[in-house]
């Protein structure tokens, strides 16, 4: 579990068809530790290295990654540690395409990201959402995107400010609206 709070930045060093290596200034991980990297959960095979299925490099942004890509790195919640964010697990919903991030008023930007199929009716204003494992505030919604005010410190210490149009990112719905969506399915539906 995580809090989508990041406190680290990361750089890919090696990747092969079936691991990811990283470095970044933290502390060197017990073996099977969890570590989220651009939001998707990993297990620590030894230090910063993950071994990585095909599943996960297919189907998150993982799969697009080249050595010296910057990523955004948190290891799991401890017990006692503050949850600034929302509960984030690192499972991702989709990956998603960068729409458009552009300047917002004077120092902020709006992302502006497609809405995956799988994320219709999990994404509301004022709602969570993970985005490369950051905890955000969702500020619009249509039928095929989504838009998230960046403020200026998550430009400056979150792999975001570099993003570009064109770009994918992954995207997790925030549980809470998992588990009421499936509430409100139960309800509508009895047996």
């Amino acid at each position: 579990m995580f809090t989508g709070i990041i406190n680290h930045l990361g750089k890919v060093t090696k990747r092969t068809a079936t691991t990811l290596e990283i470095s970044a200034k933290i502390p060197k991980p017990k073996l099977g530790a969890s570590i989220a990297v651009n939001g998707v959960c990993l297990t620590a095979t030894g230090g910063l290295k993950f071994d990585v299925g095909p599943e996960t490099w297919k189907r998150t942004s993982l799969g697009s990654l080249k050595p010296g890509a910057v990523v955004n790195v948190e290891p799991s919640l401890r017990l006692g540690d503050e949850i600034g964010g929302h509960f984030v697990s690192g499972h991702v919903d989709a990956a998603a395409k960068v729409l458009a991030l552009e300047p917002w008023g004077e120092a902020f930007y709006r992302l502006r990201l497609e809405l995956p199929a799988a994320l219709r009716g999990l994404v509301a204003v004022k709602g969570s959402v993970a985005v490369d494992g950051i905890s955000l505030t969702v500020t619009a919604v249509a039928k095929d995107h989504l838009e998230i005010m960046l403020v200026p410190h998550t430009l400056r210490n979150t792999n975001l400010g570099k993003r570009a149009a064109g770009d994918r990112v992954n995207l997790e719905a925030d549980p809470l609206a998992r588990y009421a969506m499936a509430a409100a399915e139960a309800f509508r539906s009895p047996k």
